[in-house]
């Protein structure tokens, strides 16, 4: 996953009056670019010299300080209820990223009615992990170019920088480069997506400061300073619990499906993260609504909140892959932590890599083999 903070929001303003800039290329022009530049991933590298952004820097340091003065503040005069209500907000917003921009958005690996989408694009903007648009384009480079250069939060450069650091530097230029070449037109399509980029400017403070800073205060009198610290460790608690599935995702853990890329299963990640962490199969199998083999709600609470909107008729068309096209691939290139155990492969790649359903270089026995759960007609 990939939240961009506040690396472009000074641009935010800017960004909001030009909606149309990237509509400019074709879809297929975009699809075309994509192969040739992943074509040319092994050309000659430019010497890269670090930018830091020292507005990001700044801003973490104070999240990180503040955070740890309402957590003290929590067993020093905070309200209960100001607890749950925090712990209410920061699991919606987390279903925001994991349901709504990760799994629908980025991977479109289901299909959802515009009340659901509505729903998620008002989580995913109480996460202030920027605004839809650019959230997906991150991701789907992230997905396609793994742990290279033109990854935006490349875990070969360790984990301090795979978590937040990757934030407080100006992006590599492969990541511009290549980003450039990534299919976006769906979220062009889409209304909603739209609308949030549009307006995002005053709906995230409003979202994910301002609201759940006033309903303690005014509900049940609350000081303003302890809700204020209270939100503060909400969102910078969500943050870092993001932050681990590009960091500790791609760094330990096991690696069932596919022993030549980064990404790992971490229980832990997983748990924390509402079903984020089992990585390993997310990016053999992008497309899978679940984001994991596993066939209960017990560590993936996202797949939960997906399953209970299909059943009221909001989510369909939910992509997954059957557990002997899973079987075949772990047998074949897995660590044999699950599986048979294959010859071990030592290297990395993220040759063939895909950012989800309908990325171009899908092959045609893949979308074959894919199961589409509460199809619409």
């Amino acid at each position: 996953m990939a939240p961009n903070l506040f690396g472009t929001s000074a641009a935010l303003y800017l960004e909001a009056s030009q909606q149309d800039v990237h509509q400019e290329k074709s879809t297929t022009e975009k699809a075309n670019g994509q192969k040739l530049l992943a074509q040319k991933s092994s050309t000659p590298k430019s010497k890269y010299e670090w930018k830091i952004v020292w507005r990001n820097v700044i801003a973490f340091i104070y999240l990180h300080l503040g955070s740890l003065y309402g957590f003290y503040l929590l067993f020093n005069g905070t309200k209960f209820y100001t607890f749950l209500w925090s712990f209410m907000i920061a699991s919606m917003a987390a279903v925001g990223i994991t349901a709504g921009a990760h799994r629908l958005w980025a991977h479109r690996a289901y299909k959802a009615k515009w009340p659901m989408r509505f729903i998620l694009m008002i989580f995913q903007t109480i996460a202030f992990q920027n605004h839809i648009y650019e959230w997906v384009r991150d991701h789907r480079v992230h997905h396609k170019f793994t742990d290279t250069d033109a990854d935006p939060h490349n875990a070969q450069r360790g984990f301090f920088f795979s978590h937040m650091g990757w934030l407080m530097l100006r992006k590599h230029p492969e990541v511009v480069k290549k980003g450039g070449t990534v299919d976006l037109n769906d979220l062009e399509q889409d209304p909603i997506v739209v609308w949030q980029r549009r307006l995002y400017i005053v709906l995230m403070p409003l979202c994910c400061f301002i609201i759940p800073m006033w309903v303690p205060c005014y509900f049940w009198d609350e000081k303003p300073l302890n809700s204020w610290y209270t939100t503060v460790l909400r969102y910078t608690f969500s943050l870092n619990m993001t932050w681990l599935v590009n960091s500790a995702a791609h760094i330990w853990g096991m690696k069932p499906y596919d022993n030549t890329i980064g990404p790992t299963e971490n229980k832990s990640v997983a748990i924390l993260a509402f079903g984020e962490g089992w990585h390993n199969y997310h990016h053999v199998f992008p497309w899978d609504y679940k984001a994991a083999e596993l066939g209960n709600y017990k560590m993936n609470a996202t797949t939960a909140f997906i399953d209970f909107f299909a059943w009221l008729g909001l989510a369909y068309d939910m992509k997954t892959v059957p557990v002997e096209v899973v079987m075949k691939r772990a047998h074949r290139t897995g660590d044999g932590t699950r599986y048979k155990k294959p010859e071990v492969i030592h290297h990395h790649s993220h040759e063939g890599s895909k950012w989800g359903w309908g990325d171009t270089d899908m092959q045609p026995e893949e979308i074959q083999d894919v199961q589409i759960i509460n199809k619409s007609d």
